[in-house]
């Protein structure tokens, strides 16, 4: 048993809990982690199945609670829908959207949370070990140093989706398409402010440049685990290992191509990145703190930031992605491609998971091709192929691990549909 550290005591309540860093306590009741942590103060006696399960239930009552609040007159985001629709003509096709039809936004959510969060990928075998703990202090900076390629560039995904919703883009609702749009821009662009750690709407409050270079970004936040496993600056970035380099790639083709739709670009940096995000980062920070009290591991809640904050944010941003989906998706058609796009990614990233097992724990981890996934899930054209093959061949030397290998590669982690 580690030697704990000992908060200051004041009262015999007090003095039956001991504190691993400002992390964990250890209280008569089990191991139980602060707010500042995590909302699941018990997180560490939970099986994984149970944390997915309370974490797909919180999202859908918390999106229940948002759309009941599209009810009440004089909710802010009542009074902004009601204003789209006064300002539509009565023939305006946004009325028959499933966001104005009673019930049909809630069946929306549920039919495409349920089909995302059911994917295999959030109960990959490296989230479950990690977050049982059963990783050496070099297996854990491995991972940090592999997964920090995967973190660095998915923001950019959000800013190329972003580009795409503009006064040129082609949607059926006359006067409001440029509103459409914006609202559309406006969702994106939050995601990226809290990504990068800036925002400011008074020139007054707005940073030097030298203040705008020092923003906390996720990436800076991330870059604070390292200090913790004692990763100097200079070792801090390496070469993408391919399946972490497909994942990447994956998520910008989606997200920036033109052959793949504006619902496509929103889903993949919508639906696709958030509704996960919150879960896995859940075993991830779990798993650590675990480490910092079995293991002794030197890390605080500093260093852990990124994954807690991903925990917090993300939900609301599930919520908000989710809202500004709903003008863009008029049948089964449009729901069809969004599953499409999000098994994309889910897929790169179930992939990428089994490549880091293997290289982080020397051992055998199947890929998505060989874990009999459900037909759902499959891949239902081709143009992922062509479009991957073709990004995979313009990597420079040295930003994947043996680049000119990865540059002739023509295996695919997707599982396609029959016949196509």
């Amino acid at each position: 048993m580690p030697t704990l550290i000992q908060a200051p005591m004041n009262t015999m309540s007090e003095q039956r809990e001991q504190w691993v860093s400002d992390l964990l306590r250890i209280t008569p009741e089990g191991p139980r982690l602060p707010p500042e942590v995590h909302h699941i103060p018990e997180l560490l006696e939970l099986e994984v199945e149970a944390i997915l399960e309370r974490f797909k239930q919180g999202q859908q009552d918390d999106f229940r609670q948002v759309i009941g609040e599209l009810d009440e007159a004089d909710n802010p985001l009542a009074k902004e829908m009601a204003a789209l629709r006064a300002a539509a003509g009565a023939d305006n096709p946004i009325h028959r959207l499933p966001l104005f039809r009673e019930g049909e936004l809630e069946r929306l959510f549920m039919e495409l949370h349920e089909h995302v969060m059911e994917h295999p990928v959030w109960r990959h075998p490296f989230f479950v070990r990690i977050f049982q703990g059963r990783y050496t202090p070099e297996q854990l900076g491995g991972f940090a140093l592999n997964y920090f390629n995967q973190v660095k560039n998915t923001r950019q995904c959000v800013a190329l989706a972003l580009g795409r919703f503009a006064g040129v883009m082609s949607l059926p609702y006359g006067n409001l398409n440029e509103r459409i749009s914006e609202l559309t821009q406006i969702v994106l662009a939050q995601l990226l402010a809290d990504e990068y750690g800036v925002g400011s709407h008074e020139i007054e409050e707005y940073p030097s440049l030298g203040g705008l270079f020092a923003s906390t970004t996720h990436i800076v936040m991330y870059r604070r685990l390292f200090e913790g496993l004692n990763i100097p600056f200079a070792e801090q970035d390496v070469p993408l290992l391919p399946e972490v380099a497909d994942n990447v790639l994956i998520q910008r083709i989606v997200a920036g191509d033109p052959r793949f739709s504006e619902l496509e670009a929103l889903a993949s940096v919508g639906l696709g990145m958030e509704w996960g995000v919150p879960e896995f980062f859940t075993l991830l920070l779990g798993g650590m703190v675990r480490g910092a009290w079995e293991q002794q591991l030197p890390l605080n809640r500093e260093q852990l930031s990124v994954f807690i904050a991903h925990v917090q944010y993300d939900v609301l941003h599930a919520i908000s992605v989710m809202l500004v989906t709903g003008f863009f998706v008029h049948g089964e058609a449009e729901e069809g491609r969004v599953k499409q796009a999000v098994n994309m990614l889910m897929s790169g990233r179930y992939n990428m998971m089994s490549g880091l097992y293997r290289h982080i724990f020397g051992e055998a981890c199947p890929g998505i091709d060989a874990i009999g996934l459900d037909k759902r899930y499959h891949i239902g054209d081709r143009r992922i192929e062509a479009a991957l093959c073709e990004a995979r061949a313009a990597v420079a030397d040295g930003t994947v691990v043996d680049a000119a290998a990865y540059r002739d590669a023509t295996n695919m982690p997707f599982v396609f549909t029959e016949g196509v």
